[in-house]
């Protein structure tokens, strides 16, 4: 009977251990996703801009012929990571990343964090920007 109870304790510590390390780490998990949502204001997007950051169009060749961003440099998403190691672009260069949606330049920036550069910030959807360069500021 002792016995029973002592393994019994044992698989309860184990699953109090486990739970606790679940809530340690989904936060952690979670972070990236909530981070890319949140980057996508296109005030603070603009004065990045304003500042200095280059700007960085990952849409297709084609749509960014259709019409982009002044001064916008064109990678296609999946291609970024790659090409700023290429082009020996600095690591704390600032850079605002956007696409059509936001989805595509999300995608972009992870891969530009994961591969060590600390300055990037996804501006979102083209659109939203254009028009939010439209808006005077309040």
């Amino acid at each position: 009977m002792t016995h029973n109870l002592v393994i019994r304790g044992q698989s309860l510590m184990r699953l109090a251990l486990l739970s606790l390390q679940s809530l340690v780490l989904m936060p952690l998990l979670l972070m990236p996703m909530m981070a890319s949502a949140t980057n996508q204001d296109p005030v603070i997007a603009w004065d990045k801009i304003a500042a200095g950051a280059m700007v960085l169009d990952v849409r297709t060749p084609e749509e960014f012929a259709e019409g982009h961003l002044a001064n916008a440099v064109n990678i296609p998403f999946e291609q970024v990571a790659e090409e700023f190691a290429k082009r020996g672009i600095a690591k704390d260069a600032p850079v605002v990343l956007y696409c059509r949606s936001g989805r595509r330049s999300s995608v972009a920036t992870e891969a530009l964090v994961a591969a060590g550069y600390t300055q990037t910030y996804n501006g979102g959807g083209y659109s939203t920007l254009v028009e939010a360069q439209k808006t005077p500021a309040k």
